[in-house]
């Protein structure tokens, strides 16, 4: 068992290390966020916001990211404009 653990490792780090220096705050907030042992229980408001939530999904089913983009006056063309921008703020658009 150790073994395969030592092997995942070396492939992770195999990984990391082919990976441009932009896209590696990305993969550190991921592990981050993996590493964050929020354990907490979840409420009873919790448990009914998760259950109107999916219920309104059951209702009135999903929402296309084109449809969500359309309600910023935003296309898919905008949208991945912006993912190539360094440090762009996506409500820019929207402010200016």
């Amino acid at each position: 068992m150790a073994l395969d653990l030592q092997i995942e490792l070396k492939q992770v780090h195999a990984l990391v290390d082919q990976l441009p220096p932009a896209k590696l705050g990305a993969v550190r907030s991921l592990l981050e966020v993996m590493l964050d042992d929020d354990d907490e229980a979840l409420t009873e408001a919790d448990r009914h916001a998760i259950r109107v939530g999916l219920d309104s999904l059951a209702k009135h089913g999903t929402v296309s990211m084109e449809e969500v983009l359309a309600d910023f006056g935003l296309t898919m063309a905008d949208f991945e404009a912006m993912a190539d921008e360094p440090e762009s703020s996506p409500t820019a658009k929207l402010n200016g």
